[in-house]
């Protein structure tokens, strides 16, 4: 047998540095060394209460992971029914979907109105929180409006009171924040003139605008948008308008092959053919959750007159288990579970509110409702 001739030095420098750089990209793809994970359980039957033992007001917003911490998004809706100039945005932190501490309100004294609908996405590009939300300065005057903060718990220092998206005149009705692999960040809202049509449009890259290049109509009567990505297909998620319905929406999915589309309607997750929603809550938004084996997405709704104490602030959200999806990228139907558990990551930090939550004084409102506008229902003055 012929003896194996010795590599020349080149070839094993060659070598070296391949194996060096094989070696720095495993190290750079994995998780931080610091990163824990471990398993929680997520209650549907349970008040949501954060460490002081109140429940969380939180409502119609979203949940971001950021930092190493969960920031839950939302309108507080106290004891009002839902039509106050009192509607407040909050947000609460925990390191572990189950500790929560109130971080404050988000805005600074924002103009009278009707507040609701935050969305909450952190621009990779201007290393900026972004905030957009809805808002009427009279019913049904629809708005959006957009914030910024250098954190995610604010308070958020306002832009714009009236964001011009190409439906800026059709007035713009609920709608959330999504932002693409490359940083790229989009808005699917509804326009309540034209019977409440739902877009995607794109934004510029400040977040704090539109490019002015929107999708086709994917649905008209519609609200409650939401949108996710999943082996790169989009889905827009929404169903009926609601008006705070104690018998919740379903969750119709339409999927495409790039942000704007063209969309194409699949299945509705919540609502089986010709049946009542499986979960009586209205779709808020859908949560990205870091576990070990890559993100778990999880569909979040509110359920609406759901509270036993008749304190609209205290309505019970749903959050479902992991969606799954099939080979064809459909999503299996919601399963209205009471609980589930998940491993998860976990923050080691505390709350990252080093001082006293901000808020804002209650005011007086010059023209309180008298008529529930979703009941028709005589409403009492507010405390």
């Amino acid at each position: 047998m012929k003896a194996l001739s010795r590599p020349p030095v080149r070839i094993l420098a060659c070598f070296c540095t391949l194996v060096f750089m094989a070696a720095a990209t495993a190290v750079w793809s994995a998780p931080p060394r610091h990163s824990e994970f471990r398993n929680v359980t997520i209650s549907n039957t349970e008040p949501r209460r954060d460490v002081t033992g109140a429940i969380v007001d939180a409502h119609d917003g979203n949940l971001l992971f950021a930092n190493g911490r969960y920031y839950l998004y939302g309108t507080a809706y106290g004891k009002t029914a839902g039509y106050s100039i009192n509607n407040r945005f909050r947000v609460y932190s925990s390191p572990d979907l189950e500790h929560w501490t109130f971080e404050g309100e988000l805005l600074k004294s924002p103009p009278d109105g009707v507040h609701y609908n935050p969305s909450v996405v952190y621009n990779p590009r201007t290393h900026k929180y972004v905030l957009w939300y809805n808002w009427y300065p009279r019913l049904w005057d629809g708005q959006v409006a957009v914030a910024v903060s250098d954190t995610p718990v604010g308070p958020f220092t306002i832009v714009n009171t009236r964001v011009k998206v190409t439906q800026a005149e059709q007035r713009p009705g609920a709608g959330t924040l999504f932002v693409d692999d490359d940083g790229v960040g989009y808005y699917i809202y509804t326009a309540i003139a034209q019977d409440h049509a739902v877009r995607v449009e794109r934004l510029s890259p400040d977040f704090l605008g539109s490019t002015g290049q929107v999708s086709d109509v994917l649905a008209r009567g519609c609200e409650a948008t939401s949108m996710l990505k999943h082996d790169g297909r989009y889905y827009a998620l929404f169903d009926n308008t609601c008006c705070f319905c104690s018998a919740g929406s379903g969750a119709r999915v339409y999927v495409a092959s790039s942000p704007l589309g063209p969309y194409s309607e699949r299945q509705n997750i919540n609502r089986p053919p010709g049946r009542n929603p499986v979960v009586a809550g209205q779709q808020a938004s859908i949560a990205r959750i870091p576990t070990p084996h890559g993100d778990a997405l999880i569909w979040i709704a509110d359920r609406w007159g759901s509270r036993p104490d008749g304190v609209k602030g205290h309505d019970f959200q749903f959050w479902s288990a992991p969606l799954l999806f099939d080979i064809d990228g459909n999503i299996a139907p919601i399963a209205n579970v009471p609980e589930w558990s998940l491993t998860v990551r976990v923050g080691s930090g505390p709350s990252s509110q080093d001082k006293k939550p901000y808020l804002w004084p209650k005011k007086k409102d010059p023209n309180p409702l008298k008529i529930d506008p979703c009941t028709g229902a005589a409403l009492p003055p507010e405390d």
